[in-house]
């Protein structure tokens, strides 16, 4: 089974840029039909997809966020991170990276635990 688990700075001051990594294990980033994804949840709101990284190294962001956002992955240590940039007091949220498995019609998510992430000065 795919185990996905986030690290970063809990804490980052505003107009810095936030980057987050996703070490995977049990899994290779580079299997076909993998997609790689960030996703956040702001305090009291719901989840909000930030956007994905496939096993073709092709990448698509929330129109949101897509000025700010970076992902990327590193293969010879099966990760995955995002960059986003410019970062305000609004991009507090606990931070997930999930990873969506397609057979088919059939889609399978695992996440990892998430991290907390404050931008604060």
């Amino acid at each position: 089974q795919v185990q996905l688990q986030e690290s970063g700075p809990g804490l980052v001051k505003p107009s810095q840029t936030l980057c987050l990594t996703c070490t995977v294990s049990g899994g290779s980033i580079t299997t076909n039909d993998y997609y790689w994804s960030w996703i956040r949840q702001p305090p009291g709101k719901g989840l909000e997809w930030i956007g994905w990284i496939d096993y073709r190294d092709n990448t698509y962001y929330s129109p949101s966020l897509e000025s700010r956002s970076s992902i990327s992955r590193d293969t010879s240590k099966n990760q995955f991170t995002l960059q986003l940039s410019s970062v305000t007091p609004e991009d507090t949220a606990v931070y997930y990276c999930r990873v969506r498995i397609v057979a088919g019609s059939i889609k399978d998510d695992y996440w990892g635990q998430g991290t907390q992430v404050t931008v604060s000065s």
